[in-house]
């Protein structure tokens, strides 16, 4: 089984304004982490540019354009409260969106089974027409109808374990019984979405919240009673990762107190059901993690799994 790391500096210079949690280091961590030795097998590949036309499978058309013409050539500009554009951003989140489309090219060559985009910023609140929480536009959807459009894929499935609700990812998904979204989160918490009654159209969505507090017992038995099952009654022909390390038990964002042996344990989990279903293929993109220490660990702990399976 090969493992591939797709990545790319300028992912590195969207730059938010200082205390921003979202901030470069994150990204700069985890690439820390993967150079150590025991990662030197990671095959690994330079991020391309989405397209316009990858972009709208999943964003409105004037959406994209009008984010796109309003970035800076300096200083800031104001998405929303949290989400900040500077003059590197265009750049990075194309970059970003590019990295998931070659990571499904990849494991659909055959090139790798298993690949992980270290890419920022994230992307799973981005909605179709909105930027939001940190978030300008949806790697992992626009991931997803990109392997149906280009690689005729029917079934693809999306696991995201961040502590925060991708509610961006299940609004682009919910209308459509092909497209499957799972997502364990803490709730109470932003953005208020992510309640077990969403279902989807076609019980296609599958949300499992846990109370501010819960660890890993609670996390893992969310995984085993009610995403594992759904994920295989789903019979996915590519599972993606919306991979946040936010729930861990360092990060000040929220209250969740998982460890790095629970991501590793997950990602096992999501591995053998790609071998089931898919073919072993899996494809994960960074989305939140903002205790530098905790994210690195966790990200590494991630792709130790990815490269174990």
């Amino acid at each position: 089984m090969t493992t591939a790391l797709v990545t790319h500096p300028a992912c590195l210079n969207h730059v938010p304004p200082p205390g921003h949690p979202e901030r470069p280091a994150r990204l700069a961590e985890v690439l820390k982490a993967l150079d150590a030795p025991e990662f030197g097998p990671l095959l690994r590949k330079e991020a391309p540019k989405a397209d316009r036309e990858a972009l709208v499978r999943v964003h409105d058309g004037d959406f994209v354009d009008e984010l796109l013409e309003a970035m800076p050539s300096s200083g800031y500009m104001q998405v929303d409260s949290d989400t900040i554009a500077s003059p590197g951003t265009a750049e990075a989140i194309l970059r970003g969106a590019g990295a998931v489309l070659l990571a499904i090219d990849m494991v659909m060559a055959g090139e790798a089974n298993h690949v992980f985009c270290a890419v920022r910023p994230p992307g799973h609140h981005a909605t179709p027409e909105r930027a939001m929480g940190f978030c300008f536009f949806n790697n992992i959807a626009i991931g997803a109808q990109y392997a149906r459009a280009k690689h005729g894929l029917r079934r693809v499935a999306v696991v995201d374990f961040d502590v925060h609700h991708g509610n961006g990812t299940q609004d682009a998904f919910s209308f459509n019984p092909e497209l499957f979204y799972a997502s364990t989160h803490q709730s109470p918490l932003y953005p208020g979405t992510g309640m077990r009654e969403e279902t989807g159209v076609a019980h296609n969505i599958v949300n499992a919240p846990l109370s501010p507090g819960a660890g890993g017992p609670e996390f893992r038995r969310a995984f085993e009673r009610e995403i594992l099952p759904a994920l295989r009654r789903f019979n996915p022909e590519l599972i993606m990762i919306s991979a946040g390390f936010d729930a861990h038990r360092d990060d000040p964002l929220a209250q969740l107190r998982l460890d790095e042996s629970d991501y590793a344990w997950a990602t096992g989990q999501l591995c053998a059901v790609a071998k089931e279903t898919a073919q072993s293929r899996v494809v994960s993109t960074l989305e939140g993690g903002y205790d530098l220490e905790a994210t690195a660990a966790s990200a590494a702990a991630h792709v130790r799994a990815l490269m174990a399976a």
